[in-house]
């Protein structure tokens, strides 16, 4: 097991990653769990692969524990969601010192984190991720959030998890697709800052998406101390350096709220093509060369996500995409920072762009045939 700390001050805690934890769910949770009834949420899917375990886990040790199973789908990220689940725990009377589960993909840890950011003016919770995605990405660092029809994670909060249990049995159970969708966030912090890691993910992708257990922890392991470095220097996103970790999300979080949030286009998904167009509009500026931006796309293309626009068959312009990210959370006086490529590894934020150059370069992606 790979125990990765992440620093923050007044508030650290671990990321274990390894196969397993999830049977060993109270033993890894001692000290933390200091109620017979335990609240979990979770979604139909991971309730039903995982919820026999750690309701087995739970009850040998003298635990009772109280479910939320939801739809599963980013549908469950709404007002309505977050009202009805605040409503059960306050039911449970969930103190503030009391931990909540949230056992699944980024949907349910987006939610539960901010049940739990709002419940009482903060109770705690545990981040116990069942998804590629959510174990490498959306259940460290503490943002938590839901949608709104104006655009994706626009209300939220900062509120870190006591601790994060990365069980990498459960992506034994994961759709390939869904397993592809995280391998976005996994190859994405090679493209931030670490070009070392990207050419392993070069190297080790296919292998490490087939199946191969070490390479898998490996992934897991070193995308979690990437991201635990950064949010340890900049928890807030007032520095700068924690905006890095975006590469992809404001074209990504466009595609998405122009397929309606749906399974359409996956998070994931959306944030893999948003750095092949990031990188595409980075070569279009002269910024990185442009066999360094197909040599991205390639790569992204191999694996099996998507790496041109072509593939969503979308009826719109570039000018709609744009709309789209004028209600990005990202905009500050009017003006949208882009996160932008220089190179592999060497990714910086631009506060200079042109939305009507974005509109035109969507354009002629959106041409592309490929």
């Amino acid at each position: 097991m790979a125990v990765i700390p992440v620093d923050i001050a007044g508030r650290p805690y671990e990321v274990r990653v390894g196969a397993g934890l999830l049977a060993e769910l109270v033993p890894q949770c001692r000290g933390l769990l200091r109620k017979r009834g335990v609240p979990i949420i979770t979604d139909v899917n991971v309730h039903a692969a995982w919820g026999a375990v750690v309701e087995a886990s739970l009850r040998e040790n003298g635990h009772e524990p109280h479910w939320r199973i939801l739809p599963a789908g980013e549908a469950i990220k709404s007002w309505e969601e977050l009202a009805a689940t605040v409503n059960w725990l306050l039911s449970l009377e969930v103190e503030r010192g009391d931990h909540i589960l949230a056992l699944g993909g980024g949907v349910i840890g987006d939610l539960t984190g901010f049940c739990a950011a709002v419940l009482k003016r903060g109770c705690k919770f545990i981040q116990v991720p069942t998804t590629l995605l959510a174990q490498v990405d959306s259940s460290v660092g503490g943002k938590t959030a839901i949608n709104t029809p104006a655009g994706k994670n626009l209300v939220g909060a900062f509120h870190q998890p006591s601790l994060v249990l990365a069980d990498l049995s459960a992506l034994e159970t994961l759709p390939e697709r869904d397993f592809l969708a995280g391998y976005a966030e996994v190859v994405k912090y090679g493209l931030i800052d670490d070009a070392d890691f990207f050419a392993w993910c070069d190297t080790n992708a296919a292998a490490m998406i087939a199946g191969d257990s070490q390479l898998r922890e490996y992934a897991v392991a070193h995308s979690v101390a990437s991201k635990a470095r950064i949010v340890a220097e900049d928890e807030f996103e007032t520095t700068g350096k924690r905006a890095l970790l975006n590469l992809g999300h404001t074209f990504g979080h466009a595609l998405e709220a122009e397929t309606g949030f749906s399974d359409r286009l996956l998070h994931g998904e959306g944030v893999a093509l948003g750095m092949v167009l990031a990188a595409r509009y980075s070569a279009r500026r002269e910024l990185m060369p442009r066999a360094s931006a197909e040599h991205i796309a390639r790569h992204i293309g191999e694996i099996g996500l998507p790496a041109g626009l072509a593939r969503l068959g979308l009826d719109c312009d570039g000018a709609r995409l744009v709309d789209h990210m004028l209600h990005d959370k990202k905009m500050d006086a009017g003006t949208l920072p882009f996160l932008l490529l220089k190179g592999i590894g060497q990714t910086y934020l631009d506060k200079q762009v042109s939305l009507e150059d974005v509109a035109a370069f969507l354009d002629e992606e959106l041409a592309r045939p490929d």
